[in-house]
């Protein structure tokens, strides 16, 4: 079955929009003529795409599959017209990436900083989700990659190489500062409040199973969304968490936090980049510069 791929376009803002109306002036075609070709496609696929409704449309279950790949494909296409429209666009295009926040505190903001300078006509389109959301959305075609933070698990398919490495420690308020000055064992720490990131996050089951090597089940007192909600909890006292060291060092030196050394290490982590599929020419051309930052 051959389908005019020009009808994809037109289901595309219909679906948009949820109006014919309004789709039709965005395509510089007038209503009768869309609503034709929308029959004309539900025909051809032979299921109902669409419900009318009082103020427009909705999309039925077969619809929402239909847009979501529909949705992807689109925007891939405008973005390849971005890039090769006229030579005045060379090196132009839209990336977009998926990141954790670590990535972007640690890595991330500084590289896409440095990338601007390098290729100002490069767009970069940032999301920020948790890792498990992010891979989600590498893997669903909404992404051209993914610069999130270990421990995570990805098919062979993907394409992973590692950008950062980094370990975090044990910090407090200055209220906590009876704890510094000696190692402490794990057991000495139980009874104080713990701060650290929420299931569903790669940081908590890192943690959940660096807590179980040593026989604790881990239990924090405040579980927050982003990492960048911990710290200002640990430096108002709210109670004690593990921070990337990079960003410890700095509040360390100004005596706005303290370090409590435990008598075991905390294994390193690192910051990778994620991609399952060819990349738009915007697209590789930020993810090779990413891999020439590669910290050794």
């Amino acid at each position: 079955m051959d389908i005019n791929f020009e009808y994809f376009k037109i289901f595309y803002y219909v679906a948009k929009y949820k109006n014919i109306t309004k789709a039709a002036v965005a395509l510089g075609s007038n209503q009768p003529n869309v609503t034709r070709i929308m029959k004309l496609l539900e025909s051809q696929l032979n299921c109902k795409l669409f419900v009318r409704e009082a103020r427009g449309v909705s999309l039925t279950e077969e619809g929402e599959k239909l847009y979501h790949h529909v949705e992807i494909a689109y925007r891939h296409l405008l973005d390849a017209q971005e890039e090769i429209s006229s030579p005045e666009t060379a090196g132009a295009g839209t990336v977009e990436i998926g990141a954790t926040e670590s990535a972007l505190h640690l890595f991330l903001l500084e590289a896409i900083g440095d990338f601007k300078v390098r290729c100002p006509k490069i767009r970069i389109k940032v999301h920020n989700h948790t890792t498990p959301e992010i891979l989600k959305y590498l893997t669903e075609g909404k992404l051209d990659f993914a610069v999130i933070t270990t421990p995570f698990e990805v098919p062979d398919s993907f394409r992973r190489e590692e950008l950062f490495k980094f370990r975090e420690l044990l910090a407090g308020g200055v209220q906590y500062s009876h704890l510094s000055g000696e190692k402490m064992a794990f057991n000495r720490l139980l009874d104080y409040p713990w701060v650290g990131l929420g299931s569903g996050t790669a940081t908590y089951e890192f943690y959940k199973n660096f807590f179980a090597e040593h026989d604790i089940e881990m239990d924090f007192d405040m579980e927050v969304a982003t990492s960048d909600l911990v710290i200002p909890l640990i430096r108002n006292n709210l109670g004690i968490g593990f921070i990337p060291e990079k960003l410890a060092l700095p509040l360390l030196r100004e005596k706005k936090l303290i370090q409590i050394e435990l008598d075991c290490k905390v294994p390193f982590r690192a910051i990778e980049i994620v991609s399952d599929r060819g990349k738009s020419i915007a697209a590789d051309t930020f993810y090779n510069y990413l891999k020439s930052r590669k910290s050794d």
